[in-house]
């Protein structure tokens, strides 16, 4: 097969696309497609300072690689969890993180959960009870909190987060099959900043996970290839398969079904109506982020019940 651009070699085989790059072309295109997306959905400008969340893994360190090579202002945000896994997952995804952000001459923050509040994620899982004795619900409400407070208390105009086609497309499934309207509203590439929340942005949602797989393997990224050991049997896998399978039968039906959500988003044609009274938002008394609970946010509530519970 050959490369689309200069007749050579291909290394990749973008079937969705029709389309196959060589190396050097893709290792382009990426960063040109990137900065499209940036410039249609209108996430940030070269003025703006942007704090990307990077976890290790392929994606986050994807997303500051391209956003760096294309000039943008981009510092990171890493958090320690507190996992565990065959290795120390939490330390491993840190290493790396550090690591790239050496090599590249980049500004990286570190927030470590366990010990900014006393606990680390699994930990607070079980004495939460919150979850169902799976962590993913106490680590997704621990770094929403967590990046949001960095980036308000540093002074950042936008948080970017590395997801990707396959993540932003088995979400969407799992809340189309439950009908969340709630979360099919908020679902889209850009959340305006509001109320004391950072404006996000997810520069990579129209790229495949083997697009960045690729891009991370022709730049030489070295990234954390262990997933979350708390990952296996979780439902956002069983989408992800489920979509992939479909994927192979019909290259392309993820990106469609994705595009096609936006576009209905867009002209207002999904058929979910807004409720009309928007919850009331305020500080929270103790740290400050907006919330609509009476008191606390969810996260110091959490935090609360912890230090009650083991004190």
């Amino acid at each position: 097969m050959k490369c689309k651009k200069c007749g050579g070699k291909a290394s990749v085989n973008m079937r969705q696309h029709r389309m196959a790059l060589c190396k050097e072309h893709f290792i382009e295109w990426i960063p040109e497609q990137t900065e499209r997306f940036i410039k249609k959905y209108n996430m940030f400008t070269r003025e703006e300072k942007v704090l990307v969340a990077v976890s290790g893994g392929k994606d986050s360190l994807a997303l500051w690689d391209i956003l760096t090579r294309l000039g943008y202002k981009a510092d990171g945000l890493y958090l320690g969890l507190g996992i565990d896994g065959g290795v120390n997952y939490s330390d491993e995804s840190h290493r790396l993180t550090a690591e790239f952000a050496e090599k590249n001459g980049l500004t990286l923050h570190t927030v470590n959960i366990e010990k900014e509040y006393g606990y680390s994620i699994p930990v607070l899982s079980d004495i939460s009870y919150r979850g169902h004795g799976k962590p993913c619900s106490v680590c997704g409400l621990a770094k929403r909190h967590e990046m949001n407070r960095i980036a308000r208390d540093l002074g950042y105009d936008v948080l970017a987060t590395g997801h990707n086609l396959d993540d932003e497309a088995a979400v969407l499934f799992g809340n189309t099959l439950q009908w969340s309207s709630d979360y099919l509203l908020r679902q889209r590439p850009v959340l305006p900043e509001k109320d004391g929340l950072a404006r996000k942005v997810k520069p990579l949602c129209r790229f495949y996970e083997r697009e960045m797989t690729a891009y991370s393997i022709a730049r030489g990224i070295e990234y954390i290839y262990d997933e979350c050991p708390f990952a296996d049997g979780a439902t956002q896998v069983f989408y992800k398969e489920t979509l992939n399978q479909l994927e192979n039968t019909r290259p392309g039906i993820k990106l469609t079904f994705y595009l096609r959500f936006l576009d209905a988003r867009q002209s207002g044609n999904l058929f979910i109506e807004k409720d009309a009274v928007q919850a009331h938002i305020h500080p929270c008394a103790k740290c400050g982020q907006p919330t609509s609970a009476p008191d606390l946010c969810s996260f110091c509530r959490m935090i609360e019940k912890a230090n009650t519970t083991t004190g």
